[in-house]
């Protein structure tokens, strides 16, 4: 019997080798791409804001009559605004530095688009992340790093389940980039050179400040940039402006580098200090999602990313039922409240969480 898989399709080379290699693979193919765009958002937006925007669902659907299956459009715009923006406001006016991927990858792609395309009868789902799925020998679902590392996307997928992983594919996890673009090209796929978009998909022209101020402007109330003796330096205009790690921009004339290390929103204050006092030793994770079934307390060493692009760092981590306690083995830079802390062997994902805070 023919496996039917639903393919979500963004529009770009990825998703749309990921349909090509499906169809080769002799899978029944359905393509599908989220409409997530506001209604209140402006035509620009609509129209060129990245992914799922109205110029994304307009090549997904030449893709998909190229390679003769059809396309349908999900629209899960309150889905999205509800769960993904919402969340990327409300993180921000807390002081913290949110990764709206995750959130978008946990509760849009891995549940409401999986939940439709099971409805219609699909036995899997399929995106163009690179990543790679492995079943072990006693059963165990592995979500692995992809098979070159430059692209891999490991980091924001943390949160799946073993029941999920089971009805995922991810056709290019194997292949590089220049390898997707020339399966493409070779395919005849309009979108074999389509240029990447690198911004937030929701922010347009990447200026994530100018959409928060507009979205929650309580994040932008006037407070004091201070050291870590709480000697006030400066001024600043709004927490959402900063991230734990920053350098540039912090307007300050202190003789010396100064960066970015707490963000306090209660007191609306910015603390900075040396690039030495921008290192941790531990950090709390919470709402820690374990992909390898692990005990409820249980203490492990494993490689840790503390953000998308960072390198995994040697540590111990210790979980304690939904939160987990990570002790760097050498003090890690620029660990930021908001972003998440994933837990690697080797190229396995072990699982992950969100940073919560900074234990010194």
């Amino acid at each position: 019997m023919t496996k039917r898989v639903m393919v979500a399709m963004s529009g770009g080379v990825d998703s749309s080798v990921a349909a090509l290699l499906c169809v080769e693979k002799g899978y029944e193919v359905i393509g599908a791409t989220m409409q997530i765009w506001p209604d209140a958002e402006s035509e620009v937006m609509q129209q060129e804001g990245g992914c799922c925007s109205s110029s994304a669902v307009t090549d997904a659907r030449q893709v998909c009559a190229k390679l003769g299956i059809p396309h349908y459009v999900l629209n899960l715009k309150q889905c999205f605004e509800r769960h993904v923006v919402a969340d990327f406001c409300r993180e921000y006016a807390r002081g913290r530095t949110p990764n709206p991927c995750i959130v978008c990858n946990r509760v849009i792609k891995w549940e409401q688009f999986m939940i439709r395309a099971l409805r219609v009868g699909a036995q899997y789902i399929a995106t163009g992340h690179y990543a790679r799925i492995e079943r072990a020998e006693d059963g165990t679902w592995l979500l692995k790093r992809a098979a070159h590392l430059d692209r891999d996307q490991s980091y924001a997928l943390y949160s799946l389940t073993q029941e999920q992983i089971s009805h995922t594919l991810f056709p290019v996890g194997d292949l590089a980039k220049s390898q997707v673009r020339d399966v493409a090209e070779r395919a005849g796929l309009l979108v074999a050179r389509k240029q990447e978009s690198q911004d937030i998909c929701f922010v347009q022209g990447g200026d994530y400040r100018k959409f928060l101020s507009s979205r929650c402007p309580e994040a932008f109330r006037p407070g004091v940039v201070v050291d870590t003796s709480g000697r006030v330096l400066a001024e600043h205009s709004g927490v959402a402006n900063f991230t734990v790690g920053q350098r540039r921009g912090l307007g300050l004339n202190a003789g010396k580098p100064m960066y970015v290390v707490q963000i306090d929103p209660e007191k609306n204050r910015v603390v900075v200090g040396t690039y030495d006092e921008c290192f941790s030793r531990a950090l709390v994770a919470t709402e820690c999602n374990w992909i390898v079934p692990q005990p409820e307390c249980v203490t492990l060493d494993a490689d840790v990313k503390v953000r998308y692009r960072s390198q995994p760092a040697r540590a111990r981590v210790v979980r304690q039922g939904p939160s987990a306690e990570v002790y760097f083995a050498k003090p890690e830079r620029a660990v930021a409240p908001g972003q998440s802390a994933v837990f690697y062997e080797g190229d396995i994902v072990l699982g992950g969480g969100v940073i919560d805070r900074r234990l010194a």
